[in-house]
C-alpha cells in the first residue's frame, strides 16, 4: 500500500496508525501546493480531490478522508487496538471523537493558514478552536486518552491537528492537560518514527 502524504499535514495521523498497528506503507509526499507528487506526476491523477492523505490499495483502489483511512489501517491488525472492534460502544465513541476532531477542529484551522483571511473570520475561527480545546481539555484533565484506556486512531489525529497551532500563533498555554497529552503522544516510539520520516520531530508542538 501506498500512503500520498504532506509533511505535517492531517496525513500524520494515518501515517502514524499505520506505524503503531504494525502496517507496511511506501510513502509518497505531495506537494499540495504544485500538486505534484515527489516523483512528478499529477496529484490529481491519482486524487481528483487533490488533498491528502490517500492511500493507494494493494488492488489499486484508493481510499480517501483520514478518519476513515486511519480506521481502515487499524482494521487490518484488530489486535493492535488502535480502533475498537466493529459494533461495539467504544468503536462508536472512536468514530464520535474522530467526526469532532475532523468537523470542529480541523476545518476550523484552514482558514486560519490563510493569510488573506479577514481578522474577523479568523478570530471567530480561533475562539471556536478554544472552545472546542477546552471541551478535549476536561476529557484529557481525568484520562489519559480519548477512548478508553489506550491510544486510538482519535488520539493520533487530535495530536496531529494540535501541532499546528503554533504555525497559525494560536495561543493553547492555560491547556496543560491537552500539552501533557501532546507531549504523552510526541513521546510514543512509532510516533517519533513517523515524526522523524517526515522531518518533523523539532517542529512538534507540545
Amino acid at each position: 500500500m501506498k500512503l500520498y502524504y504532506s509533511p505535517g499535514a492531517c496525513s500524520l495521523s494515518p501515517h502514524i496508525v499505520a506505524r503503531e498497528a504494525g502496517v507496511e506503507l511506501q510513502l509518497d509526499k505531495v506537494d499540495i501546493k504544485a500538486k505534484r507528487t515527489e516523483h512528478g506526476a499529477d496529484f490529481y491523477q491519482v486524487n481528483p480531490k487533490g488533498s491528502v492523505p490517500a492511500l493507494e490499495l494493494d488492488n489499486g483502489e484508493l481510499l480517501t478522508e483520514g478518519p476513515a483511512i486511519v480506521q481502515y489501517l487499524a482494521d487490518l491488525n484488530p489486535e493492535s487496538g488502535w480502533a475498537p472492534a466493529n459494533g461495539t460502544p467504544a468503536r462508536y465513541r472512536l468514530q464520535e471523537m474522530l467526526g469532532f476532531i475532523n468537523s470542529e477542529l480541523h476545518k476550523s484551522y484552514s482558514p486560519l493558514f490563510n493569510p488573506a483571511t479577514p481578522k474577523a473570520v479568523r478570530t471567530e475561527r480561533e475562539n471556536s478552536l478554544r472552545n472546542c480545546y477546552a471541551l478535549l481539555e476536561q476529557r484529557l484533565a481525568s484520562h489519559p486518552w480519548l477512548v478508553g484506556d489506550r491510544f486510538t486512531a482519535a488520539d493520533a489525529y487530535l495530536f496531529a491537528v494540535t501541532n499546528w497551532a503554533s504555525h497559525v500563533n494560536l495561543e493553547l498555554g492555560d491547556y496543560t492537560a491537552l500539552a501533557a497529552f501532546q507531549q504523552r503522544v510526541a513521546a510514543r516510539p512509532h510516533v517519533r518514527a513517523a515524526l522523524e520520516a517526515e522531518g518533523l520531530v523539532a517542529k512538534v508542538t507540545v
